[in-house]
């Protein structure tokens, strides 16, 4: 049986041609009124479970008081996966089959990377996330991870490479990480890469969905379900939470994930928050604390695909840190970011969620580390949102499966 995230992704591709046209027509705006009303999500739940507190899910809806618009500013991508600012204002982004394009500021297109490690496309894996080294104007080292082919089976690997002074290859490639045990199936690999304030990396890695391995995302002595702290070779960083804990892999920073696709820091606090996949019901938002058990799949507000419940159906335990927030049903969310830009002062220090299934941008107003209000944006666009960033210019900038690049600004 496929995973719901998937069959909403084949129900996508079939409305695709359908839907072409709609983006060619003027371009909508987000609602302008303002004030908290009824929660945004109105289809019933999953499940009964109950909430560990008040607002960790449906919390009441706010709008936009600006009128906001999303242009189509490029829509010749092919299977975009991750979008990364350039200092100098362009964008670097990841496609899925293997290839990296590099945009112009206004998102026409600029160059083609196409000299990257082989990739397994299949399922979700591919080519996956990509950053940049904090140094990158002086050094132009790039950080991407992947799914890869072994002769043990399929993992999620962490590169390194020197984009060339022409910008149409990567030299001097080298594979710094090997997300283990490896798995034959095709599903769940997360991730994404954050550099800290010391240029060490994050790196989120999913469990691998299968019901065979998926209790590995609770053992640390695999590198799958996990948030890891490496340097830029790929090592531990020196004193992590289990850095003294018999037979746990020095690297992991928390664990207890089922398929983190999105991180993000925020900078009002300096914390590094997470969201990830829940199976039916329970997408997550976290706040990814050193040495923290996040739970899945013992304790999960999501039920199986089948109806029935996830292990023993437990929702809260002791020794697992809850969620800030979460979605039953599910949204699928992918990319998070932050939004730091003034071209849209009441959007300052929200978090804006790329959802997949949810067809839509999600923007949670954070207040004193708890959601106190969702939003639902454009998504009269049928989009399924892959990934976010603030542009040079403090607009907010997404990319689709659909192979689209948008701009989000004040109209």
């Amino acid at each position: 049986m496929l995973p719901n995230n998937c069959k909403t992704f084949i129900l996508s591709l079939s409305l695709t041609a359908g839907i072409a046209a709609c983006h060619a027509a003027p371009q909508q705006t987000a609602a302008a009124d303002t004030g908290k009303g009824a929660p945004v999500e109105t289809i019933k739940p999953n499940s009964d479970y109950k909430s560990a507190f008040p607002g960790q899910t449906r919390i009441a809806g706010v709008k936009t008081k600006m009128a906001v618009t999303a242009t189509v500013i490029n829509s010749e991508l092919k299977q975009p996966w991750a979008l990364c600012v350039l200092p100098d204002g362009r964008f670097l982004i990841t496609q899925k089959g293997g290839t990296m394009r590099i945009l112009k500021a206004d998102g026409q297109a600029d160059k083609t990377i196409s000299n990257l490690p082989v990739v397994l496309a299949q399922g979700q894996g591919g080519l996956l996330d990509v950053n940049i080294d904090p140094d990158f104007k002086t050094n132009r080292m790039i950080f991407w991870d992947y799914a890869e082919v072994t002769p043990e089976g399929n993992v999620l690997a962490v590169a390194k490479g020197k984009l060339s002074a022409d910008e149409t290859q990567v030299e001097y490639i080298e594979v710094i990480y090997r997300a283990k045990p490896a798995y034959r199936g095709a599903l769940q690999y997360g991730s994404r890469i954050l550099f800290d304030k010391q240029g060490n990396l994050f790196v989120s890695t999913g469990e691998r969905s299968g019901g065979d391995i998926r209790m590995k995302a609770q053992d640390l002595s695999a590198a799958i379900g996990k948030v890891l702290h490496l340097t830029k070779d790929g090592k531990a960083v020196a004193g992590g939470p289990f850095a003294n804990t018999p037979n746990a892999l020095p690297e992991i920073y928390a664990y207890g994930f089922r398929n983190p696709e999105g991180m993000a820091w925020n900078p009002a606090t300096g914390e590094l928050w997470e969201d990830e996949f829940g199976p039916r019901g329970g997408d997550e938002i976290n706040i990814i604390r050193p040495g923290n058990n996040y739970g899945w799949p013992v304790v999960t507000y999501g039920i199986e695909y089948s109806g029935e419940k996830v292990g023993d159906g437990i929702q809260q335990k002791e020794g697992v840190t809850q969620p800030v927030y979460y979605w039953d049903p599910v949204i699928s969310p992918c990319g998070i970011t932050f939004y730091t830009g003034d071209m849209i002062p009441e959007w300052k220090g929200n978090l804006f969620v790329a959802a997949l299934s949810g067809s839509h941008i999600a923007r949670l107003v954070i207040k004193d580390n708890k959601v106190v209000g969702e939003e639902r944006l454009f998504k009269d666009k049928r989009e399924r949102w892959r990934s976010l960033a603030t542009g040079k210019d403090g607009a907010l900038y997404g990319v689709t499966d659909n192979g689209k690049m948008y701009r989000i600004a004040k109209q």
